[in-house]
């Protein structure tokens, strides 16, 4: 088996992809029938709907085509042909020479005639025979297919296409990770050689990353197949609410402003430089009178007016979602401008082919990069989705038949993040992941559809994450503590009033059931140090920021301590949460330092992530800024309630961490004693373009936001002993971006700052000696400044 995959309506089946083939899967036997094997790569296998025999048909993907496979006869079939190509019964141009051969020569004609009526004899005939191919489909040469999606019904295929050729910004590593930087190096786009210095042929080796900030997006257009009357139709984007307007014109006028100053500037200096005059200022002359205007110049924008040229078109968008109901009479699809602005969730008529609005979702500062889940009940009518309307990720419903819109499981104790949401197979439920109660401890909730009434399934504290069982009579669970890593718990899905079948021995209604033991006895046998969970006040927002605080064994109130601050990475990302962090490294270096005395502290600063979404933009434009008063806050609370002194404070992080300790050791000189920055990003410009330009827009439109951001701008203000840690292979953060910083600070003449480097190392580490290695780096740091 496999996760994943897709389900038979009566749930007897199971279909799924396993390492590049089909497999069947029977729910009485547990037994698999593998259905296809090829070198080619098979992936997203669904069952689709009854054919008018009744036959059960899966679909399934192969490069760019789709194909059916019949469980009665095991025919596979090719429901739609796609050619990225020319029709070759589309006619050029015609040029002077093809018309004129046409006109005198009787023979051409004729035979171009024949040729004519052939083809659309065979096509003809292949239309009427179903033992035959489909008529293909044909694109053109100038597009690529971005994504696909086929109607259960075989009936339609949805398309999401691009210019084939065109710059994009999606090429290269985007802000999960994944890599396509073959694509970028093949489009010509501007993209970053990661050097590899200790390689098993000992010469330097190159690899080509991901590109930088600034590539302009490339649009995406949507596409519609009506497969049975072979027709195609290209949906017109300009539906959607805001898609015309520009949210970031002002920003964009003043850029360009400021880039016709520049070069007036540069200009007049040239021309100083070289005796001649300024060049005149053509924007000072006098506004020409509309009779003066040439007449020429008056045709054109009469024409212009009259063809529409004028008017504005969609701003560039994604298209990252489509889903069809599972009867395969609605689709829905989600689409993202590139600005980050605004997403909007919009179904289409396949009667009239035309986009229908269901929500636009705007921000000033930008959309959430997650939380955009959305789906099809089974009643083929009710949409459900994920939004962040109320400034906190909810779960709502909208008919798509009477246009209604309602918010399921609304509760009145407070805000909340709705996460990960699963409708079961009858549509009842839909069960989902939230921290109501306390920021920092996730249990497992559904709600029930049609009223909208919430029910807390587990109770676990920590972190929880879930599968349904394929009868959806249990969970599965994933559950962390503080100092415990994930194990797998099981129990009933139901709450105690809904669970008279439950087995009272294995999985009541509430209790989970640990199945897993998988803590090593060594680890055990050591005496963590487990961090309180505190809501720091804040001295510029109403909001606390939740903390983990650290203290050493015997905690002395007539002492003063040393302390720690550490800063998590990501930006978006929750760490002062219950549950098994992600930065487990950190948990057990945290343990290190309170036995040597310091006390340590690690905020959720805004940007955070489980906190809704004024924390989450708050630096939006100001990297580095909101982030460092909660630090400031934070230590000033620790000195205020665990007797540390605020003169021997240290900082370290890596990745965003690594990037908050520079600004802390730049901007504000005087508040850690010394510091340390992992992998740390030293100039927003260099970074990735998901990433950078939805906080900070792009360099040329918004230059200001990344001075204000980067730290390399701030150099100047290092006082402070700094330790720089960089592995030499990151593609992520690349070692750029450090080599530059370094050589700004060398030029300051700075004195006080150490550079360790990790030839073998990418972003994370991966090898034990390098972790030794910086960590011991790092201890060793902050016991020579400060310890008394």
């Amino acid at each position: 088996d496999a996760p994943g995959g897709d389900w038979s309506r009566d749930r007897k089946w199971k279909v799924y992809a396993w390492q590049g083939d089909v497999f069947l899967k029977s729910a009485a036997t547990g037994k698999s029938r593998q259905l296809t094997r090829t070198a080619e790569e098979e992936r997203e296998p669904r069952f689709m709907t009854r054919d008018q025999r009744g036959d059960q048909r899966i679909s399934f993907r192969r490069g760019d085509g789709f194909f059916v496979y019949d469980l009665a006869t095991g025919l596979v079939s090719q429901p739609v042909d796609v050619r990225l190509a020319k029709d070759p019964a589309d006619e050029d141009d015609p040029t002077f020479l093809k018309a004129e051969q046409l006109r005198l020569f009787d023979v051409l004609r004729k035979r171009k005639s024949d040729r004519d009526a052939a083809r659309a004899e065979d096509r003809a005939a292949q239309r009427a025979d179903a033992t035959r191919p489909p008529l293909p489909f044909y694109l053109g040469d100038k597009l690529k297919i971005v994504d696909a999606a086929l109607a259960p019904s075989g009936d339609w295929l949805l398309l999401v296409t691009a210019p084939k050729d065109a710059k994009d910004s999606k090429g290269g590593k985007d802000a999960k990770g994944t890599k396509d930087a073959k694509d970028a190096k093949d489009a010509d786009e501007p993209h970053t050689i990661l050097p590899k210095y200790v390689t098993e042929s000992g010469n330097v080796e190159v690899e080509d990353v991901r590109p930088k900030v600034g590539i302009e997006p490339v649009a995406r257009s949507l596409t519609l197949l009506d497969l049975r009357a072979h027709r195609r139709y290209d949906l017109d984007l300009a539906a959607l609410p805001g898609i015309l307007d520009d949210p970031l014109k002002e920003m964009r006028e003043r850029a360009e402003k400021k880039r016709a100053e520049l070069k007036k500037a540069r200009e007049a200096k040239e021309a100083a430089e070289r005796g001649r005059p300024a060049p005149e200022d053509e924007s000072a002359k006098p506004a020409a009178a509309a009779s003066d205007k040439p007449e020429k110049d008056k045709a054109d924008q009469d024409k212009a007016n009259k063809t529409g040229k004028d008017k504005p078109a969609p701003r560039p968008c994604d298209v990252p979602g489509l889903a069809w109901s599972r009867d395969g009479r609605q689709v829905a699809v989600q689409i993202r401008s590139f600005d980050n602005k605004d997403r909007w969730l919009a179904t289409i008529d396949l009667a009239t082919h035309r986009l229908v609005p269901r929500e636009r979702l705007s921000d000033p500062a930008w959309v959430t990069w997650d939380l955009n889940d959305f789906g099809w009940l089974p009643d083929g009518r009710t949409l459900w989705y994920l939004s962040e309307k109320t400034g906190y990720s909810q779960l709502y419903a909208v008919d798509v038949v009477s246009g209604g819109t309602r918010q399921l499981g609304r509760l009145a104790q407070g805000d909340f993040e709705v996460s990960s949401p699963v409708a079961s197979h009858d549509g009842r439920y839909i069960y989902y992941r939230a921290n109501a109660g306390q920021p920092g401890t996730y249990e497992i909730w559904r709600v029930e559809t049609a009223s909208g009434r919430a029910e807390q399934l587990t109770r676990l504290g920590g972190l929880n994450d879930f599968l349904l069982s394929p009868d959806e009579r249990r969970l599965l669970l994933t559950h962390s503590s503080i100092a415990r890593h994930d194990e797998l718990y099981v129990q009933d899905a139901r709450p105690a009033a809904d669970s008279v079948h439950a087995s009272k021995a294995s999985h009541a209604s509430g209790t989970a059931r640990q199945l897993t033991h998988t803590i090593s006895d060594a680890y055990l046998a050591v005496d963590w140090t487990i961090p309180d969970i505190v809501p720091i006040p804040s001295t510029h927002v109403a909001h606390p920021i939740y903390s983990r605080v650290y203290t050493p064994p015997g905690f002395d109130p007539g002492r003063r301590y040393p302390a720690v601050v550490f800063v998590h990475g990501a930006g978006y990302l929750q760490d002062a949460h219950a549950g098994w962090s992600y930065y487990w490294h950190e948990f057990l270096f945290h343990t290190l330092l309170t036995r040597h005395g310091y006390v340590v502290l690690d905020m959720d600063y805004r940007a955070s992530a489980g906190y809704g979404r004024d924390w989450r933009t708050a630096i939006y434009r100001q990297m580095g800024h909101p982030e460092l008063e909660d630090l400031e806050d934070g230590v000033a609370w620790l000195a205020a309630h665990e007797q540390v002194d605020p003169q021997r404070v240290g900082i370290y992080g890596g990745s965003y961490g690594g990037f908050m300790t520079y600004m802390a050791l730049f901007r504000h000189p005087d508040l850690f004693a010394a510091g340390a920055a992992l992998r740390p990003v030293s100039d927003w410009a260099h970074y990735d373009h998901d990433y950078s330009g939805a906080i900070l827009n792009t360099p040329e439109l918004d230059p200001e936001a990344y001075a204000a951001s980067s730290p390399i701008e701030y150099v100047a203000g290092l006082a402070r002993p700094l330790l720089i840690c960089d592995g030499m292979e990151d593609d992520n953060v690349f070692f750029q971006d450090n080599v530059r910083l370094v050589q700004r600070l060398i030029e300051l003449k700075k004195e006080n700052f150490e550079l360790a480097v990790y030839p073998l190392e990418s972003h994370a580490f991966r090898e034990p000696t390098s972790w030794l290695d910086e960590y011991r780096r790092i201890f060793k740091l902050f016991e020579r400044y400060l310890k008394p």
